[in-house]
């Protein structure tokens, strides 16, 4: 089915049948008390709840129309195999690496395969039929299945939600564009990391040079009129 999205900087036409919603590390690492953003940053609860509150608004009404839902989740081995080694730029720059090398106790805590932290928080669980994608990288896209998974679903508009949205929603949602899909952010469904400037920086990012930023209100109030 054919519908509208309301959208900066104009309304965006997608296919539902051709349409999944990526949710980004909607994990407890990242959104959770105790989690490893809370843990080294301290948490923005305020933030958070309203990312989940509004991400299940449009992946719930994304379900009830028949739209894929796709999950990203950050996933380091246990014995960080896959997580890049001194010769990576991701050893060096991933908070989740550096804090576990200055602080050897929470090796295996942060972020790491099988762990609490590594879960998708209990408001977002996965139903029977979505797809969970493991990644460790900050693009979903990166020494992942996520581009044969999409084209094995014949799909092409991706609607974005998640943390961070200057991190790994935009790493994602740049090569989403790259890759010939078309990108749609849900702007407040999704949160981001530091100052507020940069959620305002994807934002402009985005709706200027590589695809469309809606709200959860205008997705759902549009998927319901299906």
């Amino acid at each position: 089915m054919k519908l509208v999205i309301p959208a900066e900087p104009e309304s965006v036409k997608i296919d539902t049948k051709r349409t999944a919603i990526i949710v980004v590390d909607m994990q407890n690492a990242f959104c959770s008390k105790e989690g490893m953003f809370d843990v080294l940053w301290g948490l923005d609860g305020v933030k958070m709840g309203r990312v989940i509150k509004e991400s299940r608004k449009v992946i719930e009404a994304a379900r009830s129309a028949g739209i894929k839902i796709v999950y990203l989740r950050m996933a380091y081995r246990p014995d960080l195999a896959n997580a890049g080694g001194p010769e990576s730029p991701n050893y060096w720059k991933e908070p989740g690496l550096v804090a576990m090398r200055q602080h050897p106790k929470w090796r295996g805590k942060f972020i790491t395969i099988g762990t609490w932290d590594w879960e998708i928080v209990d408001e977002l669980k996965p139903d029977l039929g979505d797809i969970v994608v493991d990644k460790n990288r900050y693009s979903g896209f990166a020494n992942t299945e996520l581009n044969a998974i999409l084209h094995t679903h014949n799909i092409k508009y991706l609607v974005f939600l998640g943390i961070a949205t200057n991190v790994c929603v935009e790493s994602t949602l740049r090569d989403a564009y790259f890759n010939e899909y078309f990108p749609i952010l849900v702007s407040d469904g999704c949160g981001n990391a530091g100052p507020d400037f940069t959620q305002e920086a994807t934002l402009w990012n985005v709706s200027t040079v590589f695809g469309w930023v809606t709200t959860s209100r205008e997705f759902t109030k549009t998927v319901a009129l299906k």
